[in-house]
């Protein structure tokens, strides 16, 4: 994360909303709610859940640097990979 309450946590990608340009990022955004008894036997809880972030706040993680990088084009045997800008090798 770039931004916000959750600035500097990690975490994968469960959920992408291109549309919206938003993605749901585990453990980032989280939003406690409450939920009532439906049956007799049941007791009311509360369920954690993650909300959508946007985009341009969340960065890309490099496997070999381990650091948040931009990423790059490259072709490769005629096809299109993700290379970090950083170190230069294939995300």
């Amino acid at each position: 994360m770039l931004a916000g309450k959750d600035k500097g946590k990690k975490g994968k990608v469960l959920k992408a909303l291109p549309t919206d340009g938003k993605v749901v990022v585990e453990g980032v955004n989280i939003r406690d709610r409450r939920v009532k008894p439906r049956k007799s036997n049941e007791k009311g809880q509360v369920i954690s859940t993650p909300l959508p972030v946007d985009v341009s706040n969340v960065q890309l993680i490099c496997s070999s640097c381990g650091k948040g990088v931009r990423v790059k084009m490259v072709v490769v045997k005629g096809k299109k990979t993700r290379s970090c800008v950083k170190c230069g090798k294939a995300i």
